[in-house]
C-alpha cells in the first residue's frame, strides 16, 4: 500500500486584496485616476497556501491564520475551502475586521502594496500548537512575516522539535533585519532587494552604484544559519545554495508580464509543493519559476495562481 501523502501546512496571512489598476503610480499629493477596481482574496500565506493546493498532486494543503468576523472573512474562508486549501485551523476573530491590502498596478505590471493587517496580528502561540499534530505529520511548514514574529518564532522552534521541513518567505522584509531565531529554518526563499535588505547591504549598494552578486548574498544569508537560501531574481531566474556547497543559477521563463502580484507567493507554493515530491532542487525550482511567472500573465493574486497543468506544459515547452 502507497503511503499516505503527508500534508503542506501554512501558517501566515489572509487578507481581502483591493486592487486597482493606474496609468502611473501617484506622486506624494498626486491624484491619479485609475481603472479595473476589484477585490480579490489575498494574503501572502493564504496565496502560498492556495497555489500549493492548485499545484500539487497530492498532498493536501492546510491554512492556519485567523480572519474576522465581517463580510470580507466570509469570503476568504470560502475562498480557500472553493480551492481545496483545509480551513479548519482558520479561527474567525469577533470583534477585528479581517485583514486588507490595498494595490496599486501600474501599466508596466509593477505593485505597490499598503497593508492593514486585522485579524492576522490577532494569530498567536496557541493556535498553533492547536495544530501541533497536523504539523507533526507535514511534509513541509511555510511562513511569511505578515503574522506577528513570535508566532514565527515559536512555529519554527516547534517543527525544529518535530523536525518538519520548514520553509521561510521573509516577507516584507524588516528593515533591521531578522531575529537570530527565523534563521533556524531548513529553506529561506528572499528576492535580492529583501536578502540586501536582511543583511543590512542596500545602504552599501547605493553608495557603490553596483549590484552585489547573488552568490555572495546567498553565502551571506547561508552563514546566518538556514539550512539552505533559495534567492529569487526575478526575470534573472532564481539560484539556490545548500550548506553542502552545492549551487546552481535556474533560468526564468519568459511571459508577457501583466501583474506581477504574487509571483513570489506562487513560487514559494510551488517549492514547497517540489520539494514534498521529493524533487532534487534544480528540477524543484523550475517548477517554482514556472509558477510564478506563469502568476505574472493573469491579474490579482489568487486568481492568476496557475494549476499544475500549465505549470508543467510550460516547462515542457507547450504554449
Amino acid at each position: 500500500m502507497a503511503a499516505k501523502p503527508k500534508p503542506i501546512v501554512v501558517v501566515g496571512s489572509i487578507n481581502m486584496d483591493l486592487v486597482c489598476r493606474t496609468p502611473l503610480m501617484p506622486k506624494p499629493g498626486e491624484t491619479v485616476l485609475g481603472t479595473d477596481f476589484v477585490t480579490v482574496p489575498g494574503g501572502k500565506g493564504a496565496n502560498q497556501a492556495v497555489a500549493a493546493a492548485k499545484l500539487s498532486k497530492s498532498s493536501p494543503v492546510y491554512m492556519v491564520g485567523r480572519v474576522g468576523a465581517d463580510d470580507f472573512g466570509a469570503r476568504l474562508l470560502d475562498g480557500l475551502q472553493k480551492h481545496q486549501v483545509h480551513t479548519r485551523h482558520v479561527k474567525v476573530t469577533e470583534g477585528v475586521a479581517s485583514g486588507i491590502a490595498m494595490i496599486l498596478v501600474d501599466s508596466k505590471g509593477e505593485n505597490s502594496i499598503v497593508v492593514a493587517p486585522g485579524a492576522n496580528h490577532k494569530l498567536t502561540p496557541a493556535d498553533v500548537d492547536d495544530a501541533r499534530d497536523l504539523i507533526a505529520s507535514a511534509a513541509a511548514v511555510v511562513l511569511q512575516l505578515e503574522i506577528p514574529y513570535e508566532v514565527v518564532k515559536h512555529t519554527i522552534k516547534l517543527c525544529r522539535e518535530l523536525g518538519v521541513f520548514t520553509i521561510l518567505d521573509p516577507a516584507p522584509a524588516p528593515a533591521k533585519g531578522l531575529p537570530k531565531a527565523f534563521y533556524g529554518v531548513s529553506l529561506i526563499t528572499p528576492n535580492q532587494t529583501e536578502a540586501e535588505l536582511l543583511l543590512g547591504q542596500q545602504s552599501v549598494h547605493v553608495q557603490a552604484r553596483r549590484p552585489v552578486e547573488p552568490k555572495q548574498v546567498a553565502a551571506d544569508l547561508l552563514d546566518k544559519g538556514p539550512g539552505m537560501v533559495v534567492l529569487k531574481l526575478g526575470s534573472a531566474g532564481a539560484m539556490y545554495l545548500t550548506r553542502d556547497g552545492q549551487m546552481e543559477n535556474i533560468k526564468p521563463f519568459k511571459v508577457k508580464v501583466v501583474d506581477t502580484t504574487a509571483a513570489g507567493d506562487a513560487f514559494t507554493g510551488g517549492l514547497a509543493v517540489a520539494l514534498s515530491e521529493g524533487m532534487e532542487f534544480g528540477p524543484a525550482i523550475r517548477l517554482a519559476n514556472a509558477a510564478g511567472a506563469l502568476t505574472c500573465t493573469g491579474f490579482g493574486a489568487q486568481p492568476a495562481l496557475p494549476s499544475r497543468a500549465a505549470v508543467d506544459r510550460l516547462i515542457a515547452g507547450v504554449h
